[in-house]
């Protein structure tokens, strides 16, 4: 048997590496295929120049600094930034990190592929930048976990984890025109104020008002960052609690109402109605 040869894409400039290889000849007419993937930690010298490249290609920085080109611009890369490029798009990877960028890398082919790093806005010419930086890297791992593998419908689980990865990168995307750090930051202070004290929370009203901000502010904060509304997020919290209290504790409607300061009983037992589909009663006549 011939000696497995790397692509001459993958770099040689790493001082650690690991690569998977899933199908580096893939079929012109499939929509979505992952083609291979890896994580690179860069030597200091690292510089990859391409004027074209066969696949889809997505990068992600997890470790260190360096820089990128995107046809003729230039970008500043760090922990958190991810970028895409793909056939005709030319590009330039440089390291600048006195200790080398660790980065993980996926390429893919198909309409599939081009259309999901699009939607993500992956291909439009500029890096972006993740706020999770750990949820990405876990994502990252478990593909090529899974890309080594290659079991039994190991190919199908990596590529509907990187479908799914692209999309949350489209969710958690920030870049630095379109979005503000300090906004994500406010976000996440006060969605921690209020995971630190819904018990004593009744409304985004008096969340805004012992944050300092306006109710309008913290409503469109949660619209942007979060998947639900910023009072849906408060009931859900308060509703987890109370339902704590019904079933674990053993506490009557009526008092756990009076607890998490409802007028009365009938609008606690609407609120819980609204995130369960039942009403509490009902759930614990059939426990």
């Amino acid at each position: 048997m011939a000696e497995f040869q790397e692509p001459e894409f993958v770099s040689k400039q790493t001082v650690e590496a690991s690569h998977f290889y899933l199908d580096l000849d893939p079929d012109p007419h499939s929509r979505f295929t992952v083609v291979c993937g890896g994580m690179e930690r860069t030597s200091l010298d690292y510089v990859i120049e391409r004027s074209d490249f066969p696949f889809w290609g997505l990068e992600f920085v997890d470790q260190g600094e360096g820089r990128l080109q995107l046809e003729n611009e230039w970008f500043d890369l760090k922990r958190g930034t991810v970028f895409a490029y793909g056939p005709g798009v030319r590009h330039r990877i440089e390291n600048s990190s006195q200790t080398g960028m660790r980065k993980y890398y996926l390429d893919m082919s198909g309409t599939d592929a081009k259309r999901l790093l699009q939607e993500a806005d992956l291909l439009s010419g500029y890096p972006l930048h993740v706020r999770n930086v750990k949820e990405l890297t876990d994502l990252f791992q478990m593909i090529a976990t899974e890309g080594k593998d290659d079991q039994l419908r190991s190919r199908d689980i990596v590529s509907l984890i990187t479908r799914a990865m692209i999309i949350k990168i489209a969710q958690r995307r920030s870049t630095s025109e379109g979005d503000s750090p300090k906004a994500y930051e406010v976000y996440q202070d006060i969605r921690q104020y209020m995971d630190d004290n819904y018990r004593d929370l009744t409304s985004i009203a008096e969340v805004a008002e012992q944050c300092g901000y306006t109710t309008v502010y913290v409503s469109r904060l949660f619209k942007r960052y979060a998947a639900r509304g910023a009072y849906q997020y408060l009931l859900r919290l308060r509703m987890n609690y109370a339902a704590d209290l019904l079933f674990t504790q053993g506490m009557k409607v009526r008092d756990v109402a009076e607890m998490l300061k409802f007028a009365d009983a009938f609008q606690f037992s609407r609120a819980f109605k609204r995130v369960y589909g039942v009403p509490p009663s009902q759930l614990k006549r059939s426990r």
